[in-house]
Formats: C-alpha cells, structure tokens, sequence
C-alpha cells in the first residue's frame, strides 16, 4: 500500500461515561467507527477537481470519514491533499482504480467502519446526494447510485455499455441492475470481508456485482441525477471491454 497522510481535524474514537453497578461513572473509549461510513474517493490527476469536492463532502463527512486515494498522480494532486488536511493514500505509480478501491477497502476493514462509500474525484457524482446513501444503509445490502439513461444526458458509448453490462450482470445476479457502471455506491464492510476482489482497473466494479450476486447479499438502488462534465475518462473502450468479457468467461468456465 501507498502511503498514507493523515488529518488532525477529527479523531475517530470519543469517550463515554458510563455507569458501573455502584452508580459510579468511568470513562470508556468507544470506537465510533463501527457507526459510521468511510467515504473513499479514488483520484487521478483529479487536481482541479478536489478543492470543490473536498469543501462539499465536509458538509456532510467529518475529516475522520473521508479517505482520498492517490492513484499515481502525475499532477498536484498529492500537494494539494496535503494543504487541504485531508487523509489519503498515495500510490507512487498508477496501479488503477480497482487498486485503489480495494487500499480504500483495507483501509476501512481495519479500521472497523460500518460501511463504505465510494464516489469519483471528477464531481460527477453530487456530494449533496450522500446523504440518500447513508438513509438507506441497513449493513446487509449493496446501494448503488442509479442515474437516469437519458441519450441527451450521458455519451452514446457509455449509454450502450453501460446497458449491455447492466443487462448481462442482472442475469449473472439475479437482482435487477440498471446502472452497473455507477461508481457512486455504498456498500458494507462485512459483505466486502466475504469478497475476493482481484481486478484492478475498471472492471473491478463488475466483479464486485458478480460477487453480490453469488453471496445474495442484495443489491438496492438510490436514484442520482445523471451529469457528464468536461473531465476526462480514462477508460479504455476496447481494453476494458475485453476485461468484462472475461469477468463473464469466469462465471461460465471457472
């Protein structure tokens, strides 16, 4: 794993008083992190993005909740979370965002959180919608951020992976998925101890989907608002086509 900076705005623990049974109180540290949810935000390049991100995800995320993860930058990206007192991880090299979900996932196992949530650097997923995420968290279940396949709205390739893959994944699952390729998602930190995560770029999401559907641990959706800006995509079309067919090949051969 990368390194790893840390923020001294919050602490994760809290102390309580509590009585023993002479009616005499004593202080007692509590682990607040096995209440709460870990949001994860894999970066890459995303240097323009994150001062906005950052200043919107506090309203809704203390410091102690949020962790960056520096995919190998080539920008300021690992400057700039250091000014902004923002805990992250930091990759000397790019290693893809499936490496950096799954550092984020370690990350959140050890430290004992409740649940995770992971949302893109590039804005396009709202901050304001976190709190639908949270709302419907019950520790069992995969949430997934559903946006709405308007043509007018989203690229004509990504609308047409993205209903392919969504369509072979709800077969492959049994549970009805509309937007696999959403990257906006909360999902449980038990459900993803009894995963075996092996991807590691792209596909790394579908695979998660793949092993939900094996594990039935149920898969529920929150509805977000569509929004394609003018940031990059560093998804390759032919190579990471070819990294979903063999996420099915698996299911099939293996």
């Amino acid at each position: 794993m990368g390194e790893v900076g840390r923020s001294n705005r919050l602490a994760p623990t809290n102390f309580f008083l509590f009585p023993d049974r002479y009616g005499q109180y004593k202080s007692q540290v509590t682990n607040l992190n096995i209440y709460s949810v870990l949001v994860i935000v894999p970066a890459y390049n995303a240097a323009c993005y994150l001062p906005e991100l950052v200043e919107r995800v506090r309203v809704y995320v203390c410091d102690s909740n949020l962790l960056v993860v520096n995919d190998g930058s080539t920008d300021n990206t690992a400057e700039l979370l250091e000014n902004l007192g923002v805990r992250h991880i930091s990759f000397p090299r790019n290693r893809g965002k499936g490496t950096a979900l799954s550092a984020g996932f370690d990350y959140a196992i050890r430290h004992e959180y409740r649940s995770v949530l992971t949302l893109d650097a590039d804005l396009q997923h709202l901050p304001e919608e976190i709190p639908a995420f949270f709302a419907a968290d019950n520790g069992r279940c995969l949430i997934i951020g559903t946006r709405r396949m308007n043509l007018k709205i989203m690229p004509f390739t990504r609308w047409l992976i993205n209903n392919l893959t969504s369509m072979i994944l709800s077969i492959f699952s049994a549970t009805r998925i509309r937007d696999s390729q959403s990257g906006f998602r909360l999902i449980p930190t038990s459900v993803l101890r009894a995963m075996s995560l092996r991807s590691e770029r792209y596909d790394f999401e579908s695979e998660m989907l793949f092993q939900a559907g094996v594990l039935d641990c149920g898969v529920r959706e929150v509805a977000v608002k569509t929004v394609y800006g003018e940031s990059q995509s560093y998804i390759n079309p032919f190579k990471d086509t070819l990294r979903f067919i063999r996420q099915i090949w698996k299911r099939i051969w293996m």
